[in-house]
């Protein structure tokens, strides 16, 4: 069980130059990877949220690569595409004839063209970043998920704590229903000898017939072997490998129906009292769920 939250970072000195990854995740209840890169590594952000994309399936990760001088290096150096100024001079001086303008090309113009005048960074970004930015990437993924795996073991700690809680109140209402249909005939009897209606006996079967459909309609066995199963569908959870957020999800909102079906068809003031018990530890089991991937 992981956590959706953690941060991971990571460096690969290559050339002269350092890549650094960094990785931030929160909650989400999609998988949503937004990349920051430089504009000379722009070119591998398919990739980056690739990888990104294998390992982590719920939650907002943002990616940041920084590209910069590895330390002890001087300021970057400066130079002259020649090649592409040569060009850019002859498609001036060629755009000059076909509007019929006067003057010559001159240096300045051709040194603002874009491209023409590079640092070592732009040029580092033109050729194959990749393989650097992998390895500081890499790393960062396995500080990121190192942090959420860290975080989700205590998640699970907590999440079946909160199961506990809930099992403990189910048990408490599975040994005070079997009695609900004796205290709910008792207190049947009570009200019509208090009403002075003496000639009724227990065993009337007007009386008989009265408590078989109260039985009927308070019987919560089904919902109680439900709330079980679910239990032990939790345990499973949290022994698994793979992401189990949106699996709890679906179970809390389960248990929840069983809850209120329970509430609504039990009588009796015991159970009723374990049912807002239930209600109250749910939302604290909801509420953390919502953190697990």
């Amino acid at each position: 069980m992981k956590s959706m939250t953690g941060y991971g970072r990571g460096e690969c000195a290559q050339d002269g130059f350092k890549i650094t990854a960094e990785l931030s995740s929160v909650n989400r209840k999609q998988a949503e990877v937004a990349v920051t890169l430089p504009r000379e590594a722009e070119m591998l952000e398919a990739q980056i949220r690739d990888t990104i994309h294998r390992s982590v399936a719920r939650g907002r990760v943002n990616a940041r690569v920084s590209l910069h001088t590895a330390e002890g290096k001087l300021s970057a150096r400066k130079h002259i595409n020649a090649t592409l100024a040569k060009d850019y001079a002859a498609e001036f001086a060629r755009l000059g004839k076909q509007l019929k303008l006067t003057g010559e090309v001159t240096l300045d113009q051709v040194l603002r063209a874009p491209g023409v005048f590079q640092t070592d960074e732009e040029l580092a970004g033109t050729e194959d970043l990749w393989p650097a930015v992998e390895k500081a990437l890499n790393q960062a993924l396995a500080a990121l998920l190192k942090m959420r795996e860290r975080e989700g073991a205590h998640l699970a700690k907590d999440l079946t704590a909160r199961i506990g809680s809930l099992h403990a109140a189910v048990d408490k209402i599975q040994k005070q229903a079997p009695m609900t249909a004796e205290n709910y005939r008792r207190n049947l009897l009570e009200r019509i000898q208090a009403a002075g209606l003496k000639n009724i006996a227990p065993e009337d079967d007007r009386l008989l017939k009265e408590i078989v459909l109260f039985a009927d309609r308070s019987d919560i066995s089904e919902e109680l072997t439900r709330l079980q199963s679910h239990f032990q569908q939790f345990e499973d959870c949290r022994k698994a490998k793979e992401p189990v957020g949106r699996t709890l999800d679906f179970l809390a909102q389960e248990i929840n129906r069983e809850i209120n079906t329970i509430g609504a068809k039990a009588n009796d003031a015991i159970i009723a009292r374990e049912v807002v018990t239930l209600k109250a530890e749910l939302e604290k089991f909801r509420e953390q769920a919502m953190n697990v991937e």
